[in-house]
């Protein structure tokens, strides 16, 4: 491995215990891995050069453990982190595995459901504060429906947005250093799921009441599931402030989440996303949730692995080249890629109806018959993809 790709903790790469401790069970095929000890798991990614670990509470406490049982193997884990010396960016909750989850968690038509999933996630928001996390991921990957009469969508909202507005009161009240990222999917394992995409997170975050205190975590996969630009989606949520976490991964296309390690797939698109998170100097950890194939033994999980975090660098140094490259800064200028960063009607609306140039006088044929460059400028970011230039 070329030393110049070999990751180190100052990368901030991160990977979730499901992803690595996935036994490769689908809902066609058994295990194909035994399960997987979380102390292995952050042994191992430590040496592969990882800066933190993330979880769900039931990767790392069995759903239903004792409080004794719980509070070993909370230990355990602690005394891993301490020895390795990986940090806890994240944590989420487990609100989809288990059957009582079968209609959802805060929208569950159950009211009682709702309690339960309420007091679980409320529990592992004191887990996330006492390991020092972050974040706090909400993925309702349940929270939807299959058919119209069987939820009241406006009232599932309500109901959500009684749980978030809830959660902000407890860490407030706490004064738990933590905030809350929700993670959208259009569909998998729901036939419809709430909330399915960026922008639709975005405009439910401004209902909340604290809505400072919330974000988004896209994943890769889930938006092009949607048929959706990922970089793009990014973008907005940086535009907003509120990329507080992300998940990448591979994916081919509108077809199920097939959670591929960073890189494969739709390679061009990754290309883009890390030249948007390196150009806008973004700092959060750069998560990895995708799922080492079934097909793979561990010794594959770790190369899978370390795939992501190579992957990654290699594109961030291909990003780099890309934009230091003075044929792509000319490039970008013969694209007008800088009048786009000037405003418009800086001199105001007067200002503006009163110059005749920008209507009256306005040559739109001569405007329409200017070239973009823009096949130029993309054939350059092809020939550093791929490290002709």
């Amino acid at each position: 491995m070329t030393e110049r790709f070999t990751p180190t903790p100052a990368d901030k790469f991160s990977f979730g215990l499901w992803t690595v401790g996935w036994q490769g069970r689908d809902p066609f095929g058994d295990a194909t891995r035994r399960a997987l000890d979380p102390v292995e798991s952050v042994q191992r990614l430590a040496e592969l050069g990882a800066y933190g670990v993330t979880f769900h509470d039931d990767d790392l406490i069995p759903f239903g453990s004792s409080d004794s049982e719980r509070e070993t193997h909370v230990k355990r884990f602690r005394q891993a982190l301490d020895s390795t010396g990986l940090v806890v960016p994240m944590v989420t909750t487990n609100l989809f595995t288990h059957p009582v989850f079968k209609d959802g968690a805060f929208t569950a038509n159950d009211r009682d459901v709702r309690r339960f999933a309420l007091r679980k996630t409320l529990r592992n928001i004191d887990l996330a504060a006492e390991l020092g996390a972050k974040t706090f991921v909400a993925w309702g990957g349940r929270e939807g429906a299959e058919s119209g009469a069987a939820k009241d969508v406006r009232q599932a909202l309500e109901r959500m947005k009684e749980a978030f507005d809830l959660f902000g009161a407890y860490v407030t009240e706490q004064g738990y250093d933590l905030r809350f990222a929700i993670e959208p999917k259009p569909n998998e394992p729901r036939g419809d799921i709430l909330l399915p995409t960026v922008g639709h997170a975005l405009a439910f975050i401004e209902r909340l009441e604290r809505p400072e205190l919330y974000g988004v975590n896209p994943e890769v996969g889930h938006e092009q599931m949607a048929g959706l630009n990922f970089p793009h989606s990014i973008a907005q949520a940086l535009w907003s402030g509120k990329l507080f976490h992300i998940d990448l991964n591979g994916q081919n296309g509108i077809k199920y989440d097939q959670d591929l390690r960073f890189g494969a797939g739709d390679l061009r698109a990754a290309f883009w996303l890390v030249d948007l998170l390196e150009s806008a100097g973004w700092d959060g950890s750069r998560h990895f949730d995708f799922k080492p194939p079934r097909t793979e033994d561990f010794n594959g999980v770790w190369a899978s692995a370390a795939g992501c975090m190579r992957n990654y660098l290699i594109l961030k140094e291909r990003a780099a080249a890309f934009r230091a490259d003075p044929a792509v800064q000319e490039a970008l200028r013969a694209s007008r890629l800088d009048e786009l960063a000037q405003p418009t009607a800086a001199d105001g609306l007067a200002a503006l109806l009163a110059d005749r140039t920008a209507y009256e006088e306005f040559d739109a044929e001569a405007a329409a018959a200017r070239g973009m460059a823009f096949e130029q400028l993309d054939q350059l970011a092809m020939d550093h993809l791929l490290g002709v230039r």
